[in-house]
């Protein structure tokens, strides 16, 4: 289910020449730790398997592209070069700089796999809400949203096999912090992701139109470390859930609305805006509110670990702190409201950001995201992108508020406060 893949297997079977598939190891990303390089690393292990199968090779190259990438493309001869695409900084470096060192004759193209509207195509600058950009992928969903076709095992054997990867030597190239552990409930790799996909039809697909603002609530579909990692696409996803409109027409239409539509505003957003995350790349009206607050008196004031351990007076917010530090994933909801209490708790709009941006980062296996830098948690909730100016309070100004009342009249807070409690 990766356009990328399957536009370099048509190349390849075009000009009849066998198909390498190359993943580069960075020793380090962002704030990623052995959290999230194992989620990467156990999902990549399927994909070398299936790649033996199709006989294709995969190759494990350690190090940055640059340095890595050019060498390998003159070694093997390589004849064409395909790409997939991230809107963030340092993907898109990545790609310039491999771009600059590969010999001339050898053609370089990028397809972006994991939009399901290629995000250049989507909209050619950036947009201004989620109901700007709406209608531009809608009219655009027929002809994207479409069946893959399938992939062929290769006809073409390269002249010299893969070498084995030595994934034990993967792991010990990482400069990451091995402290944020694993977590339990979510195994990595395309086959754990789909049957994630099909309990979410299943089970809970039903209540997500409904229920998807509870965190009490098994109504969500948990896909998005899937999604992130590229082990399950988005369009399969849409695909397979659409099936069920029939049955559950608000819960589909809910659900296109988040994994497509929010989805891809917020790429949108970081491939359109180079300040998307900072309080930069905020609109005038939320700059300008912010600043005008940035000295007033804040209720109380934490520091990175107070909040890091979650050991704030907010019961609420501690729980939902814990949730992701536990479980590498929290709830939609409580992502928008934990942001906005760091706004608060901080001593200026630029700290909170630094500090929610590094926390997800750290500790969501769905961090260094474009949709974690917007709509989740940071720029939306903190620098009201996307949003419009509400009535104008301490410390916000005309951003949304959010706080502890609004929630308990929306859920029972006490019930998720004691499923996530300290422990003593």
């Amino acid at each position: 289910d990766n356009w990328a893949f399957l536009y370099a297997q048509r190349l390849a079977l075009k000009q009849e020449l066998p198909l390498h598939v190359c993943f580069c190891l960075v020793p380090k990303f962002l704030e990623a730790t052995i959290r999230h390089y194992d989620f990467m690393l156990r999902g990549l292990r399927e994909v070398a398997e299936e790649c033996a199968e199709l006989n294709i090779s995969f190759h494990l190259l350690l190090g940055y592209a640059k340095d890595v990438l050019p060498a390998f493309v003159v070694e093997h001869g390589v004849g064409g070069l395909v790409t997939d695409f991230s809107p963030l900084r340092l993907p898109r470096q990545w790609v310039e700089d491999v771009r600059e060192r590969l010999p001339e004759d050898v053609p370089f193209a990028q397809v972006d796999a994991h939009n399901i509207v290629p995000c250049w195509v989507a909209s050619p600058k950036q947009e201004y809400s989620a109901r700007t950009i709406r209608g531009k992928i809608h009219a655009q969903l027929p002809e994207f949203l479409t069946e893959f076709p399938p992939i062929v095992r290769h006809p073409y054997s390269p002249s010299c096999p893969a070498e084995p990867i030595a994934w034990e030597a993967c792991y010990s190239s990482l400069q990451v912090d091995h402290t944020v552990k694993e977590v339990e409930w979510a195994t990595p790799g395309t086959a754990a992701g789909l049957a994630m996909l099909k309990s979410f039809i299943t089970e809970r697909l039903k209540s997500f139109g409904s229920h998807r603002n509870d965190p009490n609530k098994a109504a969500l579909s948990n896909l998005s470390p899937w999604f992130h990692f590229g082990q399950v696409s988005t369009q399969r996803a849409i695909l397979e859930v659409q099936k069920q409109r029939h049955k559950y027409k608000e819960s589909v239409d809910a659900f296109v609305e988040e994994a497509v539509v929010r989805r891809e505003l917020a790429e949108n957003f970081c491939y359109y805006n180079d300040n998307y995350d900072s309080v930069q790349g905020a609109y005038d009206w939320a700059q300008t509110t912010l600043k005008v607050h940035a000295k007033d008196k804040r209720p109380y004031l934490y520091n990175l670990q107070e909040l890091e351990q979650g050991t704030t007076h907010d019961p609420l917010w501690n729980a939902a702190q814990l949730q992701m530090v536990r479980e590498g994933k929290m709830h939609g909801f409580l992502r928008m409201y934990w942001a906005k209490k760091i706004l608060e708790w901080t001593h200026s709009p630029e700290e909170a950001l630094k500090f929610a941006i590094y926390l997800n980062d750290r500790y969501e296996l769905d961090g260094r995201d474009p949709n974690g830098y917007l709509t989740l948690c940071c720029l939306w909730s903190i620098c009201g992108i996307h949003d419009q100016g509400w009535a104008e309070r301490a410390v916000f100004g005309k951003i949304r508020y959010m706080n502890y009342a609004g929630c308990k009249r929306k859920f029972d807070v006490d019930q998720f406060e004691r499923r996530y409690a300290p422990a003593h």
